[in-house]
């Protein structure tokens, strides 16, 4: 009879409906019964049923599910009886079924990615289960999401125990008397294959005060659910005898002030067991978790790199690779959006990297505007660069410690800390790199010693202590500098260093400023690449250009520019 069904045409709708309705009215076909008989062999038939149910889920077959779910079963039953005292509801059929179980998904699938806290998958289904774990149904944890986006291997199911509860009560319709059957609890464990498409949950003890402090978050490996199983309903004309009750069909919520009825009462609910879980941890996949950090390195896509670092470093958050990765992608990103404020075209790479950093430098003195506001606290739509900055210093410092002896990646993180008025942090760092980098490394030991300065002017000229001996401090390192100074390029910032360090001294002399810049410009002109844009750029930085709109004597230092050989 199912066949002929199948094979026709209907008017009431889908093959898929007619396909429900099938299994509904005559039961699972016989393959599906020899199938669920021997894969239930040895386990409970409470325990059978829940994992039946739990795998049909996570596989997205409808018709196994709407089959073994109670509140599907009852509103379908409920639809057909001719006693009903009122006319069937208007989701009284399997799909508002699927309707429910995806609305009770949804939670966990709202993706509320801020900035560069983006995980992996980047595009597409996350499962992220950011309230306790027990808000959510069972069935949210084994949902067909799971392990969906590539290489995502989904999850696998296992009895653990059973536990017979007090009978459970439900109406078939008003005022008609109270129904009594069978319940157990099942446990079921579920374990998830792939750590880099597991759930996600806040990390043990992690919570959200705040809307600017973010939990920290886990890869769950697995976790227990408990699953209330009704039997001996077939005597009460439901089409199975068995079903699981993964959501109510009424949790009594009140409609117009009137209190409704449970359908059905029971002790328990379906639900995870929060102490079980377990999480991914960097024991567990050692050689994934190097390979995804080369994988993500190779993405085109920053969202997308940083997705896959993020996950990596959820699991593990001393994975070496995955940090010097996402430490060297986000500082270029931040080196991008000078090139974005400033629009010159520097041809030559380290000259580049000079003036967007001191860009920044600058910028960090006053406005700093972009280097403070996320996109999450300024109802923005993409990454800001304080997206980046924040994401940034975490990643550095955890490096820092894991590889000491990485120097690019200290380097880069006094210079984020100054940016983010970090000031005594980022002069210790930059202290500890000086005292690190061997002498006769020369041109590592200058560029050592610039950050320095600069860390230490940073500090002065946003805090306006002029009796800060820090200032005189940057100007005796800037002139170390050019002692170790082997090319054009750190030449010509040593000495424009300390020009811009005697802005903040007491009693400044425009004299000496005059006298640095002067031969700041000298070496400018040997530099790879320069052109009298990007002088202008240096001396028309805000505090400086002050100073030298203002006394005359610098006239002919801002009358011409060094020769162009851009």
């Amino acid at each position: 009879m199912v066949m002929i069904w199948l094979n026709g045409p209907t008017r009431s709708g889908s093959v898929l409906t007619v396909l429900v309705a099938a299994c509904l009215l005559f039961g699972s076909t016989p393959v599906d019964a020899a199938a669920a008989k021997k894969k239930s062999k040895g386990l409970s038939p409470a325990a059978s049923v829940a994992l039946q149910y739990a795998e049909a889920v996570s596989k997205g077959d409808p018709l196994k599910t709407v089959n073994l779910d109670f509140a599907c079963q009852y509103r379908l039953l409920v639809a057909k009886e001719p006693h009903a005292a009122s006319p069937a509801p208007p989701d009284a059929s399997p799909d508002p079924c699927g309707k429910r179980l995806k609305a009770a998904h949804e939670p966990a699938l709202a993706r509320v990615d801020s900035g560069m806290d983006i995980l992996w998958p980047s595009n597409g289904a996350l499962p992220f289960f950011r309230d306790d774990l027990d808000h959510y149904a069972a069935s949210a944890f084994v949902m067909d999401a799971i392990g969906l986006s590539p290489p995502g291997s989904g999850l696998h199911l296992s009895a653990v125990s059973t536990t017979p509860l007090p009978n459970a009560s439900f109406r078939l319709r008003p005022q008609a008397p109270l129904v009594s059957v069978p319940a157990t609890l099942v446990i079921l464990n579920v374990a998830y294959q792939d750590p880099l498409t597991a759930p996600i949950t806040k990390a043990p003890g992690s919570y959200k005060w705040t809307n600017t402090v973010k939990p920290a978050r886990r890869a769950v490996k697995s976790l227990n659910t408990q699953w209330v199983v009704l039997s001996g309903l077939k005597k009460h004309g439901f089409p199975s005898d068995s079903a699981v009750v993964n959501l109510l069909v009424n949790d009594g919520t009140s409609v117009d002030g009137i209190p409704q009825e449970i359908i059905p009462f029971v002790t328990e609910s379906s639900k995870a067991i929060a102490g079980s879980v377990v999480w991914w941890g960097p024991e567990d996949a050692p050689g994934l978790l190097v390979a995804s950090a080369a994988r993500a390195a190779g993405f085109p896509s920053l969202r997308d790199r940083v997705a896959m670092l993020n996950r990596v470093l959820i699991i593990d958050p001393n994975q070496a690779e995955a940090l010097t990765v996402l430490t060297k992608d986000l500082y270029a990103a931040i080196l991008r959006e000078a090139v974005q404020a400033h629009k010159l075209s520097v041809k030559d790479p380290a000259l580049s990297m000079a003036v967007n950093e001191q860009y920044w430098n600058v910028y960090a003195q006053g406005e700093r505007l972009d280097l403070s506001l996320d996109m999450e606290m300024g109802g923005l739509e993409q990454p800001t660069t304080a997206d980046y900055l924040y994401r940034l210093l975490p990643a550095l410092r955890t490096l820092a410690q894991v590889r000491p002896e990485q120097l690019d990646n200290r380097f880069r993180w006094g210079v984020a800390l100054r940016w983010n008025l970090d000031q005594d942090l980022s002069i210790e760092v930059h202290e500890q790199l000086v005292k690190d980098v061997p002498s006769e490394r020369k041109t590592a030991k200058a560029e050592a010693l610039l950050q320095l300065a600069w860390s230490r002017i940073n500090k002065v000229a946003w805090n306006r202590n002029l009796d800060d001996k820090d200032v005189r401090a940057a100007y005796q390192d800037a002139d170390q500098a050019g002692t170790f100074a082997e090319i054009p390029l750190d030449k010509f910032i040593a000495e424009y260093t300390k020009a811009y360090s005697l802005l903040f001294t007491p009693n400044r002399d425009n004299g000496a400023i005059l006298q640095r810049l002067t031969e700041a410009k000298r070496w400018f002109g040997e530099v790879p690449g320069n052109n009298q844009q990007i002088w202008d750029f240096f001396i028309g930085a805000d505090s400086l250009k002050s100073v030298l709109d203002a006394d005359p004597i610098f006239q002919p230092l801002l009358a011409s520019g060094a020769p162009n050989k851009g």
